[in-house]
């Protein structure tokens, strides 16, 4: 398998299974109860052991727990600066599905012609970026530090660099099963999909930026996407089939 280092990799391994309606059922359950959880760790950090700290007397849930972890590793700004980095990397392949889009569209003069998975793919970006602005205005944590430059302290839950990118790169390792199928490429960039991914959740954790929800959170978000979004292509895939078995 290409992709062994984290949960969030295991989620989107599920993608190689047989297809079928048994399968589109087990990705919507797995994509169900990472939202479950997700909102179950957002009012557990509204609710439990909640205390002001650092920085400017800024409440913080499961306070503790994350105080404890973010005192372990501190702030280091390597780290930050490669998470940060990956982040904006994370954009280069959403421009590369873009522009295959464009290129779909531009020769097939029609929008419905264009590959159901990149239209797919370009409502889970839309979505993911409704998220972003929707918990930049909706503080469930604070940020443990103020960034350089800042006044203020931020909204940190969930990560939403780690959301992003980790979202941008699972979604492409699901879409080289289809564009890459039985070609040598496929494994090679699967695994880099991979460890962007593991690289991303450990080392934005690492950096000191965040907390181990504000991590915890945005892991789970992907994962809720991901598999909605793996479902939506079997789906869409299934569809596609029989309209060309009646054909």
């Amino acid at each position: 398998k290409a992709c062994t280092g984290s949960s969030l990799c295991a989620t989107i391994q599920m993608t190689e299974k047989p297809k079928g309606t048994e399968a589109m059922r087990k990705r919507m359950l797995a994509s169900g109860i990472c939202l479950l959880l997700f909102l179950a760790l957002i009012l557990l950090l509204k609710t439990v052991d909640v205390a002001d700290v650092f920085p400017a007397g800024t409440s913080i849930g499961l306070s503790h727990m994350n105080v404890a972890v973010h005192e372990f590793f501190g702030y280091n700004p390597l780290w930050y600066r490669v998470t940060e980095s990956l982040g904006y990397a994370s954009f280069l392949v959403v421009a590369f599905f873009a522009l295959m889009g464009l290129w779909q569209l531009i020769r097939r003069r029609s929008l419905r012609r264009v590959d159901s998975a990149i239209l797919a793919l370009g409502v889970l970006f839309v979505v993911v970026l409704a998220i972003y602005f929707l918990f930049g205005h909706v503080v469930v944590n604070w940020r443990p530090m103020l960034l350089e430059d800042g006044l203020e302290p931020e909204p940190s839950f969930p990560s939403s660099h780690t959301m992003m990118a980790c979202t941008v790169y699972g979604a492409a390792f699901i879409l080289l099963n289809k564009y890459l199928r039985g070609r040598p490429l496929r494994l090679p960039l699967q695994l880099l999909c991979a460890v962007l991914i593991d690289v991303m959740v450990v080392g934005r954790l690492a950096s000191g930026v965040h907390w181990l929800t504000d991590i915890l959170g945005s892991v789970l978000l992907c994962g809720f996407l991901l598999t909605l979004f793996s479902a939506v292509l079997m789906a869409l895939e299934h569809t596609e089939s029989a309209q060309h078995g009646k054909q």
